[in-house]
């Protein structure tokens, strides 16, 4: 009769393989979780770009994306801390009743997205969809945000008339 089952040496080699498996497979799977993170709070952010600019010229005005931890532009942090899409209707540069069109949350902790010191608090988009900054004025061309995780970066390029731009930078300038 033949005995069914494994040995201890079988049973231990299999263990053992299973550890080396997973010690190498592990952190390069947190690696690719990571990844994805960046790349899909680049893209929400990217989209909400895309919403103000397409909203600006549906509506024909002024359309204000600012950095915001509620529902009022905030005057300092970055972009990470969440963000507002409104019509400026009365150009006061702060969102009122009825002139919200989406507020985003907060990226997840250890995210950071800056911008260049023109657009480090709002971008608003004109009717024919082009950026302006926090002074009102154009931006100056190839204005850049950076979404940062853990060392890695994406960066954001915004050029007049309204064309953006995602890239993944070889050597991430990261906070």
């Amino acid at each position: 009769m033949k005995p069914n089952g494994f040995t201890l040496m079988e049973l231990m080699v299999t263990v053992a393989i299973a550890a080396i498996v997973m010690t190498i497979g592990i952190p390069s799977f947190q690696d690719t979780i990571r990844e994805n993170r960046l790349t899909a709070n680049t893209n929400t952010f990217v989209s909400s770009l895309n919403l103000a600019r397409s909203e600006a010229i549906k509506s024909g005005r002024r359309v204000v994306m600012c950095i915001s931890a509620g529902s009022t532009c905030a005057t300092s942090g970055g972009y990470d801390q969440g963000w507002i899409v409104f019509r400026d209707t009365n150009g006061d540069g702060q969102p009122n009743a009825g002139e919200i069109i989406r507020i985003f949350e907060k990226m997840p902790e250890g995210m950071t997205l800056t911008g260049a010191s023109a657009v480090d608090k709002l971008i608003a988009f004109n009717s024919d969809g082009t950026f302006t900054g926090n002074d009102g004025n154009r931006i100056p061309p190839n204005t850049v945000l950076t979404v940062c995780k853990s060392g890695k970066a994406r960066t954001i390029t915004l050029n007049n008339p309204g064309r953006i731009q995602v890239e993944r930078p070889a050597s991430p300038t990261c906070p």
